[in-house]
């Protein structure tokens, strides 16, 4: 369980643990207070943490001690019902009103309990506000990216990739470098090496792509093995490097396994009057004629093969 998980009362009644005094109090004041209490009451003192290494000591009473926290703990420092430090007294003076002395020393600590113990409500309600909001801002901004990203891939879902399309459909814009790119034999992975694999394979040839691509091409999942991409107002050559690289990355990409390999079909979309759809469609007419040629090229059944 993540710890943000754990509700607010199990959290406070727990992590007063994790906390020293330095966290709960400012320790100069602790120590200017203690400083004229011990000059009022004429006593040395000596504050340690929960474990009984010293953090404040007022007077030379306390020279070569050593505290027994375990069987000598002094007057405890408590939190939550958990011990978080110890005070030890020594009078210097004999013969002072012991009942003062006494009453006044378990009226300090009753002050620092009070004051340590808003502190640290304050501190883990302050912490607890700040990760509930930070999940929740998480949970809309995944949200958010679910509407629109695919999720195996980080990529554009099928949906919104549709709606970027119809968005520059209507535009006008001219030229629109049109892309299919489909997974070669992604069935044979799967196939030969299961569901985990042939995912992998999905993400790694995603990855090369949004490695290679501008940041305004337009990118998409869809189909289980096939990327869409569009380029608006596409520079001569673009789209023809940009999948020469793609192949290029898959062709040397290194894997005891996976053999990377994608067929790509382009057109363009060159006249208001044709439709990004119908380019699609021409796409992947000319994405089956290049995967025809990579898959009867020498050697790419033996690379495809390699992991068996």
């Amino acid at each position: 369980m993540k710890y943000q998980n754990i509700p607010l009362e199990k959290r406070i009644k727990e992590n007063i643990r994790n906390y020293a005094l330095s966290n709960l109090y400012d320790m100069d004041e602790v120590k200017d207070y203690l400083e004229n209490l011990a000059t009022l009451l004429e006593v040395n003192f000596l504050l340690t943490d929960r474990h009984g290494e010293k953090e404040i000591v007022i007077g030379d009473s306390f020279l070569g001690f050593h505290p027994d926290v375990v069987n000598e703990p002094g007057k405890k420092l408590r939190i939550q019902n958990r011990t978080i430090g110890h005070l030890y007294v020594k009078e210097v003076v004999p013969g002072k009103d012991e009942k003062l002395v006494e009453s006044l020393v378990d009226g300090t600590l009753h002050l620092l309990a009070r004051l340590g113990e808003e502190s640290y409500l304050r501190r883990e309600s302050s912490i607890y506000l700040e990760e509930v909001e930070k999940e929740l801002s998480e949970k809309k901004r995944q949200k958010t990216a679910n509407e629109k990203e695919d999720v195996l891939t980080g990529v554009y879902n099928k949906n919104y990739f549709e709606s970027r399309m119809s968005v520059i459909d209507r535009s006008g814009v001219v030229p629109v470098a049109v892309m299919n790119i489909n997974i070669n034999d992604w069935k044979f992975v799967n196939d030969h090496f299961g569901d985990d694999e042939s995912d992998r394979l999905i993400r790694v040839i995603a990855d090369i792509i949004k490695d290679e691509m501008k940041p305004e091409f337009v990118v998409g999942r869809i189909d289980g093995d096939v990327f869409g991409v569009l380029i608006p107002m596409a520079e001569d050559g673009e789209a023809e490097n940009f999948a020469a690289r793609i192949q290029d990355r898959c062709f040397t990409y290194e894997d005891p396994f996976l053999a990377p390999s994608v067929a790509i079909g382009i057109v363009y979309r060159t006249n208001i009057e044709e439709t990004i759809e119908d380019k699609m469609s021409d796409a992947e007419y000319e994405m089956f004629n290049n995967k025809f040629e990579i898959k009867n090229a020498t050697g790419y059944k033996e690379r495809l093969s390699k992991g068996l």
